[in-house]
């Protein structure tokens, strides 16, 4: 069953409706379900031509489940003109079609093993860094289009801005991107997923493209063809003249300190005993910064098992922490994390680079309603996983730098450029972060 998900109805017609739109269809033609499932987009082409009193085409329709591919089978059994191949389009080779329609499977990267990677990698342009199998679809897709063909996908809209899918933008900029359509979020029921219908056509590049926004407005824009972020564009807003990235004026961007057991490593303040106090480190987690609320307070510790200089410390310095981590159901707890594979037992998933964390930083929650961020001005508080922090170069830049950040300007820039998260939220990364464009004018640095 992965990453299958059934396309509803609705969608489905919306999505014939703009393969077919503005062309002649014969029983010449064929068409193409590169994931076919049990026929649902195979059924709309049909329900369309009978609507359209228009000749069923030649298609076909690849599905990989042999349930699925059976089902298909017997559900057009009695269509000639139909035919279900039980393959993996991935891998198999194919003719070229007029017409391309589907919903691509989302399975990302960590669910394939090593094997399914390698082949991937070696295969497609799209399989790089952390890809999904959707844009491989993608890929493949264009592959087998015919000269003047048009393929119709609905797929996430994260392949329009994620670094992830640099690769699989540069491929779509050479063709035709004739429209983005984007879908209400919650259009596959039990799902969220902010859909995007992508329409491309197998001609020479054309210098706008067709945009339906969520809000119901639309726009005609031109989106680069460098593997660069579309979405700055789409919701029409840019890097501006006069500002270098924040990742030229800081130290380090990163997400929090992840342990693999804050179950055992983070404590209550009030709770901790004096013998551990000398390895607690005041701690914050995302969900404990309140977007309406100037000032956070930090209720908890983290047990830290690391000297000053991020180096582990050996257990015959640890003292009460040993004792407490060699508790039984503690030390199962800790050598059941994928890290004891190749760590000492008591270290943390991650690193800790102590000497950038302890220093006066900007804060803010990993996913949010709308983005804000504090200045931990002392230094002292450790970020959890859910929290990143923001380090500057230059001390003097602390209040100039978090006073832009939380200003409209930047709200503006990260809602074009982050990630969508479930409900509206934002999902803030430090690859995001990074190229965040700041005026020049509140820094110190030398341009």
């Amino acid at each position: 069953m992965r990453g299958f998900v059934p396309t509803p109805e609705a969608i489905v017609d919306r999505m014939v409706y703009r393969l077919f739109r503005g062309r002649a269809i014969d029983g010449g033609v064929t068409v193409l379900d590169p994931g076919c499932g049990e026929g649902l987009f195979i059924d709309g082409v049909i329900r369309w031509c009978k609507k359209h009193r228009r000749p069923i085409p030649r298609i076909v329709g690849v599905e990989l489940h042999p349930g699925r591919s059976t089902a298909a089978k017997e559900r057009f059994k009695s269509y000639r003109s139909v035919e279900i191949r039980h393959t993996d389009f991935l891998v198999d080779s194919f003719e070229k079609f007029d017409y391309i329609i589907g919903n691509p499977p989302y399975v990302s990267i960590g669910h394939l093993d090593e094997a399914e990677k390698r082949s991937y990698r070696s295969r497609y342009e799209a399989a790089k860094g952390r890809f999904d199998l959707y844009m491989l679809f993608f890929e493949q897709g264009m592959r087998q289009l015919q000269d003047g063909g048009r393929l119709v996908f609905i797929t996430p809209e994260k392949y329009l801005y994620v670094d992830t899918a640099r690769a699989l933008r540069v491929l779509l900029s050479q063709k035709r991107l004739a429209e983005l359509s984007f879908v209400r979020e919650d259009a596959f029921e039990g799902y969220v997923t902010y859909p995007l219908i992508t329409v491309i056509e197998n001609k020479a590049r054309a210098e706008k493209t067709h945009v339906a926004l969520r809000d119901g407005s639309t726009k005609e824009i031109e989106l680069k063809g460098c593997g660069s972020s579309w979405l700055a564009g789409l919701s029409g807003g840019d890097n501006k003249d006069g500002a270098v990235s924040l990742q030229a004026l800081c130290s380090r961007i990163s997400c929090g300190v992840a342990t693999g057991a804050d179950s055992v490593f983070v404590r209550q303040s009030e709770g901790v005993e004096s013998a551990l106090a000398p390895f607690a480190y005041p701690t914050i987690a995302g969900r404990q910064l309140r977007v309406d609320a100037d000032e956070y307070k930090s209720v908890d510790v983290m047990l830290i098992p690391y000297g000053k200089d991020g180096k582990l410390l050996s257990e015959a310095s640890l003292g009460a922490l040993k004792d407490y981590l060699k508790a039984p159901k503690i030390k199962e707890r800790l050598l059941a994390r994928t890290c004891s594979e190749r760590k000492p037992w008591y270290s943390f998933h991650d690193n800790m680079p102590f000497s950038d964390i302890l220093r006066p930083k900007i804060l803010c929650k990993d996913i949010t309603s709308r983005p804000r961020f504090w200045v931990d001005r002392q230094g002292t508080i450790v970020p959890r996983h859910s929290v990143y922090y923001i380090v500057p170069k230059n001390p003097a830049d602390l209040d100039g730098l978090t006073t832009y950040l939380n200003s409209k300007p930047a709200a503006i820039w990260l809602a074009q450029n982050c990630q969508r998260a479930a409900n509206g939220f934002l999902r803030l990364q430090s690859s995001v972060l990074k190229r965040m464009p700041i005026p020049a004018k509140l820094t110190e640095v030398e341009r």
